[in-house]
């Protein structure tokens, strides 16, 4: 049997260092390219419940201006107003599809006041409780878009 010669155990050592630089490089290399993956869906996730955030609340703007038109004795019940509860229903879905429970909720129960409002009426629910609702939601989507996002549906 043959022995290493010095030369020979050197470029063995050589081989073995390399090897184990490539491993470790690809490996860091996997784990900082999934770190960003994560960041970034992350990223696309808080955006997404963001926009739907935003389209319930222009959506809800808009049955208040409806409200507060009424209240003033500018208009009277019409069509456009079934078709802002429609987009006010549409909206609430969308939050419902992509944000936490608590923010769904928080935006159903918003939206029920509204429409018990515009249908309803000045005698129908309160304002008071109308602006409790709101001011659920609001703490709910702050939350939600804050990253404390408790109960937060399986995707």
């Amino acid at each position: 049997m043959e022995t290493l010669t010095g030369g020979t155990a050197l470029a063995l050592a050589g081989v073995v260092l390399g090897a184990l630089g490539t491993v470790l490089g690809q490996h860091l290399a996997t784990r900082v390219e999934s770190r960003r993956h994560q960041w970034e869906r992350a990223a696309t996730d808080r955006a997404e419940r963001k926009a739907a955030i935003m389209d319930f609340l222009g959506s809800a703007q808009r049955i208040e201006l409806v409200l507060d038109s009424r209240n003033l004795g500018l208009s009277e019940a019409c069509g456009t107003d079934e078709e802002a509860l429609h987009e006010l229903w549409l909206a609430t879905k969308a939050v419902e599809l992509v944000c936490a429970t608590g923010t769904a909720e928080a935006a159903r129960d918003y939206a029920g006041a509204l429409h018990a409002r515009v249908r309803g009426g000045a005698a129908s629910a309160a304002p008071a409780a109308k602006r409790e609702r709101r001011h659920a939601f609001m703490e709910a989507a702050r939350r939600e878009l804050s990253g404390h996002r408790p109960g937060l549906k399986a995707r």
